[in-house]
């Protein structure tokens, strides 16, 4: 199992080797007026106790997001894995506070050892992420989420960027790669749809689906979105995770509610 270690988003283990909980503060929040857990860490806490209950890898997970969990509340995950193979589990998570349910996760773990290789998704010459302009958080909150990353945006050549946005992440904390550490930075997709569209934008993740391909260890993580298409107020897209080296660590995908500031 590739996630071995605990980290900030790991949930708290019980007596029940099937459930664990979350206590949820500061640092796993997001938002300007209300603060709540960010859907990304809501999925990577889900992920971290599948790989934890099934002691197998990540293959893809997807969150489908019902509603939302404050500071101060505590979200109790419980594993279920109605099929065990010899090579993959199908499993879910169900997230909830008290009996209100906050996520839901349905994914699959596993591992196929000495099977070939290959990526057919290339990595974009870009500059270096010291030569990228700082992109501000999407709040200003001491200790929160946000503050825990360092976004710089990549700029495209001039015409060719409709829908489309790149840019270098990393962990200031020296986080580990992970398969839950991808979700978080995969749940920044809608974030970029500001950026496409030339208007600030406030958008909501209805659901969102982490692909990992192979972890390996970088710095900084090369994210190349793409917003696919808008219509009847919702967006959707999906976005590469590429190591500095050019390997393809992961595929996210989304759909979203889309609000106008303006």
């Amino acid at each position: 199992m590739q996630n071995s270690e605990l980290q900030f988003f790991s949930p708290k283990a019980t007596h029940n080797p099937l459930r664990f909980y979350l206590p949820v503060d500061e640092a796993l929040s997001v938002g300007r007026d209300r603060r709540f857990l960010m859907g990304g860490v809501g999925l990577a806490a889900a992920v971290d106790v599948l790989e934890r209950a099934t002691s197998r890898p990540l293959v893809w997970a997807t969150a489908q997001y019902l509603s939302f969990a404050q500071p101060g509340s505590v979200v109790d995950l419980d594993v279920r894995a109605p099929v065990v193979g010899n090579h993959v589990t199908q499993a879910r998570v169900v997230s909830h506070v008290g009996e209100k349910e906050i996520i839901t996760v349905n994914a699959a773990t596993g591992e196929r050892a000495g099977q070939p290789q290959a990526q057919f998704v290339s990595a974009p010459a870009v500059p270096k992420p010291l030569d990228c302009d700082v992109l501000p958080p999407h709040d200003e909150v001491p200790g929160g989420l946000n503050a825990r990353f360092e976004r710089r945006q990549i700029p495209y050549p001039e015409g060719s960027s409709e829908g489309r946005t790149r840019m270098w992440v990393r962990s200031l904390a020296g986080d580990a790669v992970t398969s839950g550490l991808l979700a978080i930075v995969a749940d920044y997709f809608l974030g970029t749809l500001s950026q496409c569209l030339g208007r600030e934008t406030h958008n909501s993740s209805l659901d969102n689906t982490l692909r990992v391909h192979l972890l390996e260890d970088s710095e900084w993580l090369l994210c190349e979105s793409r917003v696919t298409g808008m219509a009847n107020g919702f967006c959707y897209g999906e976005m590469h995770i590429l190591s500095e080296r050019g390997t393809l660590l992961a595929t996210g995908s989304q759909s979203g509610i889309v609000r106008f500031l303006d």
